[in-house]
């Protein structure tokens, strides 16, 4: 229980184009950005960071990067964190890189919780990850518009807060 804190840190978690950086732009759209080009679309290749307030908390956003080549970075930004989201894509079964990440996010004993990205698009299938998230909490989100993406927020950090 954090409650005596007014600001938490968390780590935005995922593979590449989940929709991390979609997420802390959708909640912060002053939010910064590293990118490179990649196969005719941009890839974090440092971090992500936003800010947005939730009650009395100042709530930080650090994106990773979601290629596995930079797991050194996702080690660094996650010192000090205060929770994990973990951004899925509902489009596809979970792959080996978002059990890895979930099973190592656990063993911290910091909350978890699973945003299931692109659940706006017809081919979305979040019963996918019915065995994956194990007792995470799950939110259905659509970064790209900004579905759910707040109320998803508010749901993880009240649970946080009160413990």
């Amino acid at each position: 229980m954090l409650m005596a804190r007014e600001k938490l840190k968390l780590c935005v978690f995922g593979t590449f184009n989940a929709g991390k950086s979609s997420l802390i732009a959708a909640l912060d759209p002053s939010a910064r950005h590293i990118e490179a080009d990649c196969d005719g679309k941009s890839t974090t290749v440092a971090l992500d960071f936003g800010r947005v307030r939730v009650g009395k908390q100042q709530v930080y956003l650090f994106g990773t990067p979601g290629q596995d080549r930079f797991e050194f970075a996702r080690k660094i930004l996650s010192r000090g964190m205060d929770g994990a989201i973990i951004v899925a894509d509902s489009t596809a079964a979970p792959d080996q890189m978002t059990r890895e990440l979930y099973s190592w996010l656990k063993k911290t004993g910091l909350p978890v919780v699973f945003m299931l990205n692109k659940c706006d698009l017809p081919d979305s299938r979040p019963s996918l990850y019915a065995n994956a998230v194990g007792d995470a909490s799950v939110h259905l989100i659509s970064a790209r518009t900004g579905e759910n993406v707040h109320e998803a927020l508010v749901s993880f950090v009240d649970g946080i807060v009160e413990g």
